[in-house]
């Protein structure tokens, strides 16, 4: 009794610290968010800006997110009577990142956003999530849905709803699964009914869908995947609905229930304060909807928000590799265990003293780091492909944005397993043990490599849409900027930068050979171009995330070379840098090797052999 109120007092004790040096050190040497501030509707988004903006986020949710995480675990989110009630606290909380303007931070002042560029937000995006995943699942989906209606919706769906999701008064959701429909949203039945004035009544059933019913808003609006009467099959006959719980009157107050019902929730591995509900579409006559955009162009509409939410769901991968670190390192230095193999304690130490779990916690760190940088730079592309004043630059920006969405997504997820699991193995038993909250990282991890497309799905558009389709045009234009990283590195001329500039040119020539073999086998042998979809993944986040801590080395180097004060913080950056190519971005030509020469041994075996 006594170990377990000892490490139950140890884990309360741990709290989140959001990194936001981390961050700025990325906006202002990877994004440039200067440029960014340049360009027009930013420009008063500088670094200044950033770096008083995301103190606040850290605070916010260094105090008030944060400490709900553990706790809402163990009394998550609860079904009684079709109404849900979310882990004790969340009310609160949503309320207060509601009236902070939070929800609004990246959409447009014209509807009562901030219209802050999204390198600064998804930097905010990644500290509500480290704080709590499940608490930041809100937010994230009431964003797709914004973006949805943005960009299909009419002038009265707009009028009707943006103010209130912007303001976070309102949550949004995204149904598109099904008990039958999982991934193939070809296979979507739920069914939508003219009516005479202009409305349809839509009929099905849609399952996963996050926070499809709670407590912590007036209103949801969900945004509905369905067919309506005499479509087209397949993925040309779907539209997109808008299907509020609450009709909403002509002056904007809240009218009659709507019949959209939560018939369960479900029973997760991880983020289970979550509410993830089973909603019934019509079973008392109808829910009424309103079409957005077109009939049958539901899938594209739809796509805008599960873009959005894809990046997002990588920078949730950051997240929660970033709060096990934390925790890891919080543990090593504390956990008393064995003698230093280098003889320099001669009594039991903190386990941080040993090589291995240095080893450990330096790959929990340089992963983190890594796709923390790419993530900031995609953002950076972002915003220039919207908001940039020639019409090239914006063309190309859009190309490197769309590209890296499957990298920040796919690898940075797959990325939070290595680390989640990681952070239990340097507990050892005590990892395994709940009380001690580092089990709660890895299960809520997995989550991320599967919804909003599996790692496979990101893979497969990676390929097709991404490489093969335009002759590998944007991966070659990536590696040609990292040529040129590796020319500066060995410029300097240090062991460490001519080390990266080494590892880096040796994943680059392996990048470069996959994207060629996919290029010439794409549509002679899709097999074995589909065979290697997910190393490839894994293969270019992998080269990118080294490629910017490489040039994090660059910058670091620089800054210490003009003086710059904060040593310790520069020569940190410079030492993951040098591990990350040592350690991870060594990998890549070996990864290369399997999807070039191994596509054949993948599908060799025998069906009736399995």
């Amino acid at each position: 009794m006594g170990a377990f109120f000892c490490f139950r007092f140890w884990r309360l004790t741990v709290s989140y610290t959001a990194p936001v040096k981390d961050m700025l050190f990325n906006m202002q040497h990877l994004a440039a968010i200067e440029r960014i501030a340049a360009m027009p509707g930013f420009e008063d988004a500088g670094l200044e800006t950033a770096q008083a903006v995301l103190e606040e986020c850290a605070r916010f949710n260094q105090d008030v997110v944060a400490p709900l995480n553990w706790e809402s675990d163990k009394q998550p989110s609860s079904l009684k009577d079709g109404h849900v009630t979310t882990a004790p606290g969340f009310k609160q909380a949503y309320k207060q990142y509601a009236e902070g303007g939070w929800q609004g931070l990246q959409h447009p002042v014209d509807c009562g956003g901030q219209g802050l560029p999204k390198t600064i937000g998804a930097a905010c995006v990644e500290m509500l999530n480290a704080a709590s995943l499940s608490f930041a699942l809100c937010p994230l989906l009431t964003d797709g849905a914004i973006e949805a209606l943005l960009t299909a919706g009419s002038d009265e769906l707009k009028a009707t709803y943006l103010d209130k999701l912007v303001s976070g008064e309102w949550t949004g959701t995204m149904n598109l699964t099904e008990p039958q429909a999982g991934s193939d949203l070809s296979l979507v039945r739920s069914r939508a009914e003219p009516q005479a004035d202009g409305t349809y009544k839509v009929f099905g059933t849609k399952i996963y869908i996050t926070y499809g019913e709670h407590d912590m808003a007036d209103n949801i609006v969900h945004l509905v995947l369905a067919r309506v009467s005499g479509a087209p099959e397949g993925i040309k006959g779907i539209s997109l609905f808008v299907v509020p719980k609450f009709l909403v009157n002509k002056d904007g107050s809240l009218g009659a229930r709507n019949d959209v019902h939560c018939v369960s929730i479900e029973h997760k591995l991880g983020i289970k304060a979550s509410p993830t509900a089973v909603l019934q579409y019509g079973d008392h006559g109808g829910a009424t909807g309103f079409l957005v955009g077109q009939e049958n162009r539901g899938l594209e509409y739809m796509f805008i928000m599960m873009n959005a939410a894809r990046y997002a769901v990588g920078v949730q991968g950051i997240a929660v590799a970033d709060r096990a670190y934390q925790k890891a390192v919080h543990y090593a230095r504390e956990r008393v265990q064995s003698r230093p193999v280098d003889g320099s304690i001669k009594a039991s130490a903190p386990i941080i003293h040993h090589p291995d779990v240095r080893r450990m916690l330096m790959t929990m760190r340089a992963y983190t780091e890594g796709c923390r940088a790419m993530a900031s730079v995609a953002a950076a592309a972002y915003d220039a492909a919207h908001h940039h004043t020639d019409a090239e630059t914006r063309k190309q920006n859009n190309a490197v944005y769309e590209y890296m969405v499957p990298l920040v997504k796919g690898f940075s997820t797959e990325m939070s397993l290595e680390v989640t699991s990681l952070g239990v193995q340097v507990h050892g038993g005590m990892g395994f043990i709940e009380e001690t909250g580092a089990a709660q990282y890895y299960r809520d991890a997995k989550i991320l490599t599967i919804y909003e497309g599996t790692t496979a799905i990101q893979a497969n558009d990676l390929v097709g849409r991404k490489t093969a389709r335009d002759g590998g045009q944007t991966p070659k234009a990536l590696a040609a900027q990292m040529e040129r990283t590796e020319a500066e590195l060995l410029h300097i001329g240090t062991d460490d930068a001519k080390a990266i500039a080494q590892r880096l040119a040796a994943a680059r020539a392996a990048f470069l050979d996959v994207v060629n073999f996919i290029v010439d086998t794409a549509a002679s042998d899709p097999n074995a171009a589909y065979a290697g979809s997910v190393p490839y993944l894994m293969l270019a986040g992998n080269v990118v995330s080294g490629w910017q801590l490489a040039r994090s080395y660059l910058a670091a180097h620089h800054a210490l070379a003009a003086g710059d004060t904060d040593t310790a913080f520069m020569q940190a950056k410079m030492v993951t840098a040098r591990f990350y190519a040592d350690h991870i971005l060594s990998k890549a030509p070996s990864v290369r090797d399997g999807i070039v020469h191994g596509a054949h041994s993948v599908t060799a075996m025998a069906l009736e052999a399995f």
